[in-house]
């Protein structure tokens, strides 16, 4: 699998975030495709698909901010991991947050990591680094589609 098949879903509310994501990614010259949802009812939405919209196909992972409008970060956390088709999806919170009952709560629903946005002295563009190496060093499994449960199991047939 190439590492530029894998997408980015990015989470995030905040245009000048999302257009800082982009630049960085394209000077790093990764080719991900981006999928920027405004916030977490739209990113589920785009996981899950909609009767418009099929799922969003794997490979992908989780760029998601913790403070939106609608659904937080944390309760697509909860929805996220309480979903049988979605809840192994990777995710890298990166946030303005340093708040240590933040990270707490992530880390409970087994993100990937937590990247401040904005730490003192540092950018994002600091963190591409990390999500590169991660791009393009982890193998993800081969799966069908979001949308259905590959381990389901099929009734027997009575005698």
């Amino acid at each position: 699998m190439l590492q530029s098949e894998v997408k980015v879903l990015l989470v995030e509310d905040d245009d000048i975030d999302v257009r800082v994501v982009e630049r960085d990614f394209a000077k790093r010259n990764l080719t991900n495709p981006i999928i920027v949802a405004q916030d977490g009812i739209e990113a589920l939405e785009i996981l899950r698909g909609t009767p418009d919209r099929p799922a969003l196909e794997t490979p992908y992972l989780v760029l998601l901010d913790l403070n939106m409008p609608r659904m937080t970060g944390l309760e697509f956390l909860r929805e996220l991991r309480a979903d049988p088709s979605l809840h192994r999806t990777i995710v890298f919170v990166l946030t303005t947050s340093n708040d240590q009952a933040d990270r707490m709560a992530v880390y409970e629903h087994h993100v990937a990591g937590y990247l401040l946005k904005h730490e003192a002295g540092k950018l994002f563009q600091d963190h591409v680094p990390l999500i590169e190496h991660f791009l393009r060093s982890v193998k993800f499994p081969e799966m069908q589609s979001t949308s259905t449960v590959p381990w389901q199991f099929q009734p027997i047939e009575q005698f």
